[in-house]
């Protein structure tokens, strides 16, 4: 319940700083990429259950001659990648943890289709609400291999204090300055996470 407290008062003692600051990504991002402004998808969250996070869209909706979307490289522009290295794209993410979904300090949320992938272990990281920023993304980010990542979520689910989210949201503001880790090497954003006995090849955070 004080970590929900924290969480709400937070948003809402900052709302000066992030309203204003939303309104403007919307309009750039409306002008650089057209419509929808906002990009929406099914996640987990705590438990698994699948809730409809909300981001700013960072892609052009750019398909092949069969209608399927292009890789993410192929889509994703030099203002799109500008706001995911400023993690611009995240501030709609603030509506999620308002709603319950989502705090501000736990493992990110994930695609759907992973949660058949994870290990026993891994699984635990559904054991808190997914966050707008966490522990594997203060310690390298998408620098890191989804096992360091998910080790790293495990590390904060059993570790987890008021003191290591205040910890973690200091980390934060200076990762996102520096720009580090914003994506894994030779991709995009992130590979796909196909599971532990296989290697992962490609697609977003």
């Amino acid at each position: 319940m004080l970590k929900r407290a924290f969480d709400i008062g937070v948003v809402v003692l900052t709302a000066p700083l992030w309203g204003p600051l939303m309104a403007v990504v919307a309009i750039l991002v409306r002008v650089q990429l057209g419509s929808p402004v906002l990009f929406r998808q099914r996640r987990p969250g705590l438990h698994g259950r699948i809730f409809e996070l909300v981001k700013f869209r960072s892609m052009k909706d750019a398909r092949d001659a069969n209608g399927r979307l292009l890789p993410d490289a192929e889509r994703l522009t030099r203002f799109g990648r500008w706001l995911r290295a400023t993690s611009l794209d995240e501030l709609p993410e603030i509506w999620n943890v308002l709603r319950g979904d989502m705090s501000l300090v736990g493992p990110r949320p994930l695609l759907v289709q992973y949660l058949s992938r994870y290990t026993p272990e891994q699984a635990r990281r559904h054991e808190v609400r997914p966050g707008l920023t966490g522990l594997a993304q203060v310690e390298g980010r998408n620098a890191l291999s989804w096992e360091q990542k998910f080790a790293l979520d495990v590390r904060y689910v059993e570790r987890r204090s008021f003191w290591l989210d205040l910890q973690i949201l200091g980390r934060t503001f200076a990762i996102v300055l520096r720009r580090d880790g914003v994506s894994a090497p030779g991709d995009a954003t992130m590979p796909e996470f196909r599971g532990a006995e296989s290697s992962p090849v490609g697609a977003g955070k």
